[in-house]
């Protein structure tokens, strides 16, 4: 049933170099976005951020509803049938109609909704706006590239748009104090981000006839994906309402919604660290159904091993480096002065940042899990028992701090509740899956890199106030010695965390040495087929 070993081992190699090419585009995405983040946070200033994070957060529920899971039942199904054209050509056209269908629905419901509210009303031209992303998802075909394993493609391409928003911000977003302009440039800045989606589903159009036929061949069966494709929808609508229902809420308990830029301000280095993970697990997801399918379970243990020990790698220092170091952070993220002294902008976006900062490994943990160990077993109802858990937990939290002990500073209640909530969700989550998880996560190896992450965090609490008087003796200015210092102690930190996984023989790391490379390559050709 299973093809030979020495064929399945340079696929096993192609994982890492794709595993290398997303963190490439993640990681200049990354770039990317601090360059911009902070200043058109600055420009607009937080009470016009903060209605543009509103605004989008209710739009991204109908983009979910759009989706309805399509693509992730897409990947997976449109992998196990890339080697046959016609097959996979005809999924594509069937996974399309349904797409098509669900977008229109979707962006009906959301228009009957806008007229119903009136506070929705009100913004009713922004939210129509934001909207074309998922009525332009309908046409991106992003699902086609990933399950056939395109890698390069998606991230030339995703760089190369994202260089040219990165400029048009800077080009045409100006601070302004006048409301009537200030207005036009939420619109603007709201059209550049929209812009990203439009050249992306067009350039995925011209390009797809390549590695499909639209000549229909046989009648599409629609009706065998109706009950997974329910069972996704539920799943990915309760993660939508899991991950934005704390910046709606907080948009309804303040009227200025200053307190959802203070929030949108300290969840983006989160997100950044989450995006910057959860983006690998395009390439492990395809790879994961195959290994499973054909029953090779050392290569789906091997990949299991790979994948958890990649989140590990990053998230770990992540927590560590966020959480010492937020006020910098944050003030850097939003533009607000003195990258070490608190601002009346962006008021708790530190604090916010510090409770939410466990989810850069709880987050990412649980997304391993149902990426590389429900889907590919289709056991996908485990991830939605924990989701509507998550919700109920998240809403009842949030509104509790939020109302009570943090009445006057909303954003820390509500993510102080967000962070317990996705602890209690990633224990969950581990523990369904503890069959592969067990070994895959709690390690030897895992533990020498959480030792590394305990340093990491200690040398940046007391390195970068050291760093920044250092600088400041040195004549710069009080903001050029916060960020030489802020970029100084996350270089030291780095190279502090490297030397000591070396010296330690951590195996990610000595994986990369020309010695360790051969010999694990002479480990997988020796793997054992099947168990």
């Amino acid at each position: 049933m299973a093809t030979s070993v020495s064929q399945k081992t340079p696929a096993f190699a192609n994982v890492r170099a794709n595993v290398v090419i997303n963190l490439i585009r993640t990681l200049t995405m990354t770039v990317l976005s601090f360059l911009t983040y902070p200043y058109i946070t600055r420009a607009l200033g937080d009470q016009a951020f903060g209605l543009y994070s509103w605004a989008n957060a209710f739009v991204y529920y109908f983009l979910v509803l759009a989706k309805i899971s399509i693509p992730n039942i897409a990947i997976r199904e449109c992998a196990k049938a890339k080697s046959d054209k016609q097959k996979l050509s005809n999924l594509v056209q069937t996974f399309f109609l349904l797409q098509a269908i669900t977008t229109l629905v979707s962006f009906s419901l959301m228009s009957g909704i806008v007229l119903s509210v009136p506070q929705l009303f009100q913004t009713r031209e922004l939210i129509y706006l934001l909207s074309i992303n998922f009525l332009c998802g309908a046409f991106s075909f992003e699902w086609v590239y990933i399950a056939l394993e395109k890698h390069f493609y998606i991230t030339v391409r995703s760089i190369s748009l994202l260089a040219l928003g990165a400029l048009l911000t800077f080009l045409f977003i100006k601070r302004s104090d006048t409301p009537a302009i200030l207005e036009q440039e939420i619109y603007l800045y709201a059209a550049i981000t929209v812009s990203y989606t439009v050249f992306t589903s067009l350039l995925n159009c011209l390009i797809l006839p390549r590695h499909i036929s639209f000549k229909k061949t046989h009648p599409y069966q629609i009706r065998p994906l109706i009950k997974p494709l329910l069972l996704l929808f539920l799943i990915s609508f309760a993660l939508t309402l899991y991950n934005q229902t704390d910046q709606f809420l907080l948009g309804l308990l303040d009227e200025s919604k200053a307190s959802v830029g203070s929030y949108s301000v300290g969840v983006k280095g989160v997100d950044i660290v989450i995006t910057l993970i959860t983006s690998l697990y395009a390439v492990f997801l395809p790879r994961a159904t195959h290994y499973y399918s054909m029953e090779n379970k050392a290569f789906y243990r091997n990949l299991l091993r790979y994948s958890f020990n990649i989140t590990l790698f990053i998230a770990v220092p992540a927590v560590a480096t966020m959480s010492t170091m937020a006020r910098p952070i944050t003030s850097l993220i939003s533009g607000s002065g003195d990258l070490l002294s608190s601002s009346s902008s962006y008021r708790d976006a530190d604090w916010i940042l510090v409770a939410l900062s466990c989810m850069m490994l709880t987050y990412s943990l649980g997304d391993n899990v149902y990426n590389e160990i429900l889907l590919p077993q289709k056991k996908e109802r485990h991830y939605l028992y924990a989701m509507l858990f998550g919700v109920s937990c998240n809403i009842g939290l949030s509104l509790l701090f939020a109302l009570l002990p943090f009445q006057d500073r909303p954003g820390i209640g509500v993510a102080l509740a967000t962070g317990i909530t996705d602890v209690l969700l990633c224990a969950y989550l581990l523990f369904i899956s503890r069959e592969y998880s067990r070994r895959a996560l709690f390690n030897p190896n895992s533990l020498k890199i959480l030792v590394a992450g305990i340093l990491v965090g200690i040398a940046s609490f007391f390195l970068c106030p050291f760093l920044q008087s250092r600088f400041l003796d040195l004549g710069l200015v009080a903001w050029e010695a916060s960020l030489f210092s802020l970029i100084a102690t996350v270089a030291i930190d780095a190279l502090v965390y490297v030397l000591f996984l070396l010296i330690c023989k951590e195996k990610l790391v000595c994986s990369f040495l020309p010695k360790q490379r051969k010999r694990r390559e002479e480990n997988e050709q020796s793997q054992p087929q099947g168990k």
